[in-house]
């Protein structure tokens, strides 16, 4: 099995809200080569299955995004996760 801490460090350090990378420039993050199984949309998917814990997935969402393979299939867009609930205060509320 991979170690995916460096991916998450890598996206610790962007900030995009959004990019995708190719499974050439991820494995070239991780030092290593991703499984079959990450051609797979269902392998990034944070949402699809929370409770399956995975650790590419944890990986993502500990460096603060969301991965969803492209249709390509060849590559990963990163969005940044949001906190909708941090919202300024004295933003229009009265």
């Amino acid at each position: 099995m991979n170690d995916y801490d460096a991916l998450r460090d890598y996206l610790k350090k962007q900030k995009l809200p959004e990019f995708v990378l190719s499974f050439d420039q991820i494995e070239e993050i991780i030092d290593a080569a991703l499984p079959r199984a990450a051609q797979r949309a269902s392998w990034w998917e944070t949402l699809r299955s929370p409770q399956e814990k995975m650790p590419q997935r944890e990986a993502c969402l500990a460096g603060g995004y969301i991965a969803t393979r492209q249709a390509d299939g060849k590559s990963v867009r990163f969005k940044r996760v949001s906190h909708p609930t941090r919202r300024p205060r004295g933003s229009g509320d009265a």
